[in-house]
């Protein structure tokens, strides 16, 4: 397991939530130069830090154990629009009420 890659993306998703070190370290419970040491790989992490660090960031822990891209909102409303932006008026509305519906379904289904 490569510590210190796990650590520069904690360092991505922390940086993705506008949170300094010091605040993701106070919110999970642990030192500023533990979260320093964790970001730059020079100490090995516990799970249940692991799981705190996922919780406050809103990621999964295998966002942080495997190389994957940020989504947040904005990008995720960016790359829509971006895609809608192609589509007719009437492509536009089929693919709302799609995904109007596969929410609902998704959400019934959770």
């Amino acid at each position: 397991m490569d510590y210190y890659e796990i650590g520069q993306r904690i360092r991505k998703y922390r940086k993705a939530c506008s949170l300094s070190q010091e605040s993701l370290a106070e919110r999970v419970g642990i030192s500023v130069t533990h979260m320093s040491h964790i970001e730059t790989g020079n100490t090995k992490l516990s799970l249940p830090v692991l799981v705190d660090i996922a919780a406050v960031l809103n990621v999964r822990t295998d966002d942080l154990l495997y190389d994957s891209p940020v989504i947040t909102p904005g990008s995720v409303s960016e790359e829509l629009a971006s895609l809608l932006a192609g589509c007719t008026a009437k492509e536009s509305r089929f693919l709302l009420e799609l995904l109007s519906t596969a929410m609902q379904s998704m959400r019934k289904h959770l």
